[in-house]
């Protein structure tokens, strides 16, 4: 029995490889995992070009992944320092690394990372359409389009941001009720001028099945992105958003009709007592489809920290709900991060993605926290070191201010709570005065 997306072997019965690699990996029984993919309630993105895949699942029951933005721009055109990205991406554990390149002649920049990585890969088709086409956006077309995203597809992506929601009826909700910041999506907003110095449909919203036949055709996902997400704490849950937002529930069925997958985005910028609402309100109308966030940032006071506003809010929105998160570095919203940046916001958001696990009662997710605990209980520095998220920033830590005493830390000393305690619990007199 043929079958061309996991969604579609899904729906006929059949167990494929990347699902038993996947249920291997989220410690589920395969067949468990098969029903969640036949549902839609967890999409496994693998192109069928991409050699190098390790899959991952993302959705209900699986641990909460997270994924890098890099990629070229006008003002920086340093490929080598795209792929050091990449690299730290890839050693760091990252589950998605997305090329949003939108300069010059992207494809041999992403076949090379197709090539070499075993993360997933994801792109925005209309990022790269005016450097690809070269072409000024007014004239560009919907066959245009088309063009780009089968590029991308061929090339081995994995899955793509389509931002199909942003319609007519979406975009009168947006005018009518006001924003502070209008629309951040650079999706979004070039879909927007696009539409208005034409006045015609969004072509992705006006040709989805045509979108669809492509992704199908290679297993590709698509992420149904958030135009008009919240670009400030002020305008999350306004009517833009919401009225994106069940659009982006019809797309949904529609794509699971052609057995394509499905992730869908969300905010963006978002007060921490909206958060949790939401999640559920996506999940209500998107019909239990993995959600996809970025953030959200719970403050909008706090460049070159924002690695930080978007763990908090990361965090409880996977609590909540959320199944993905996109790393926010602490160079957002001022420039292109660095490779040094890329890892703060690639810790950050694992923090926050095992943090909510946790919360969620995701299988195993407490066990190197209760090894971490036996490890310290122990003074045992060489297996804490080990167990670390980070376990060369821990050990640079440690060694930069050297203890007199091996088994504790400079914090403390002798007076280590944890030595004391377990002193005394060994039957042993603690004298600080006269131990050596």
């Amino acid at each position: 029995m043929t079958y061309r997306t996991q969604m579609e072997a899904a729906k006929l019965g059949i167990i494929t490889p990347e699902m038993e690699i996947v249920a291997k990996k989220e410690f589920i029984e395969p067949e468990a995992l098969r029903a969640l993919v036949a549902a839609g309630e967890v999409c496994i993105p693998c192109n069928i070009r991409h050699k190098s895949l390790s899959p991952e699942g993302i959705g209900k029951q699986m641990r909460t992944k997270i994924n890098v933005n890099l990629g070229i721009s006008g003002d920086c055109k340093d490929y080598g320092m795209e792929m050091e990205k990449v690299d730290m991406a890839i050693r760091c554990g990252a589950e998605a690394i997305m090329d949003l390149s939108n300069y010059g002649k992207t494809n041999t920049f992403r076949e090379q990372l197709v090539a070499k990585s075993p993360a997933m890969i994801g792109t925005v088709p209309m990022y790269d359409a005016i450097g690809y086409l070269e072409k000024d956006l007014l004239e560009i077309t919907a066959d245009d389009l088309l063009k780009v995203v089968r590029a991308h597809a061929e090339e081995g992506v994995d899955f793509m941001t389509i931002h199909a929601g942003i319609n007519r009826r979406a975009v009168e909700a947006f005018m009518r009720d006001k924003r502070k910041m209008n629309i951040v999506s650079r999706g979004g907003s070039l879909l927007f001028a696009w539409m208005m110095m034409t006045g015609n449909e969004n072509p992705f919203y006006e040709h989805y099945d045509e979108v669809l036949d492509i992704l199908q055709e290679f297993d590709v996902t698509i992420s149904l992105g958030d135009a008009l997400r919240p670009g400030c704490i002020d305008d999350a849950t306004d009517a833009g958003q919401i009225a994106e937002l069940i659009e982006l529930g019809a797309l949904t069925e529609r794509a699971w009709a052609k057995n394509v997958q499905v992730m869908v985005e969300g905010p963006g910028h978002m007060a921490m007592n909206e958060i949790e609402a939401n999640m559920r309100l996506q999940k209500r109308i998107c019909h239990n489809a993995p959600f996809y966030v970025l953030g959200p940032l719970v403050t909008d006071i706090a460049p070159g920290y924002d690695h930080i506003t978007s763990a908090i809010g990361g965090a409880i929105a996977a609590a909540s709900g959320a199944d993905f998160l996109c790393y926010v570095t602490p160079a957002e919203h001022l420039r292109l991060p660095d490779v040094n940046d890329v890892k703060e916001g690639i810790m950050a958001s694992k923090i926050a993605a095992h943090a909510a696990d946790i919360a969620k009662g995701v299988p195993h997710a407490r066990e190197a926290d209760n090894a971490m605990a036996a490890a310290r209980h122990a003074l045992d520095w060489e297996e804490m070191f080990k167990l670390c998220i980070d376990p060369d920033k821990a050990r640079a830590y440690y060694e930069s201010v050297p203890p007199a005493e091996r088994h504790t830390c400079s914090m403390c000393g002798k007076m280590c709570a944890v030595r004391t305690t377990n002193m005394i619990l060994n039957g042993e007199k603690v004298d600080f005065c006269t131990e050596k």
